[in-house]
């Protein structure tokens, strides 16, 4: 099984500042194990993240990707690896297609799998951007309360996404899928 992962408040630290460099990247309480966890149980795991701060001009590519290389690193030590991380590097402002809540995120996933749909994969995410998306290709949704998922879950209440489940962290939506696995 697959599972999208959105990155900053889901897997790493995140309260609405830029991360613009490996040192302020920092995970997630239980976060990596979690990933660790759903690796050893047979999933692979995509991320597919929002990262204006290249347009913006606060970081560049090889910052993204050294990044990247820090995660990559650090969840070595827990058994988990990331197998395809799909980024949009674009300001809102310029509408295109790969920023979340459109899904050209969710078409480079689905192509690098060779997949013909993302039907019964998983997303988790912490704003409505993530879930948006995620539901718009089917795959089944899940909102975290980590980074603004809190802020999130108030707005859903007032504008509900039929489907969506809502967890404490990443490490609660791992217990529940693997739960649902061992049935």
């Amino acid at each position: 099984m697959l599972v999208i992962l959105d990155r900053d408040g889901v897997i790493n630290e995140y309260d609405g500042s830029y991360i613009c460099s490996p040192a302020q990247w920092h995970p997630l309480p239980g976060s990596l194990e979690a990933i660790g966890q759903l690796c050893g149980a047979g999933f692979r795991i995509a991320i597919a993240t929002n990262q204006s701060g290249i347009a913006r001009g606060y970081y560049d590519l090889d910052t993204l990707e050294a990044m990247h290389d820090k995660l990559r690193q650090l969840l070595k030590a827990h058994g988990g690896t990331v197998d395809f991380i799909a980024y949009c590097p674009h300001h809102p402002d310029e509408h295109c297609q790969c920023r979340k809540p459109a899904t050209g995120l969710f078409g480079q996933i689905r192509e690098h799998y060779g997949l013909g749909s993302l039907t019964g994969a998983v997303m988790v995410g912490d704003s409505r951007k993530d879930l948006e998306a995620g539901l718009a290709v089917g795959c089944d949704t899940y909102l975290v309360r980590t980074g603004n998922g809190l802020e999130t879950e108030q707005h859903l209440l007032e504008r509900p996404l039929e489907g969506v489940q809502v967890f404490d962290n990443l490490a609660a939506v791992v217990d529940h899928l693997l739960a649902g696995k061992s049935r």
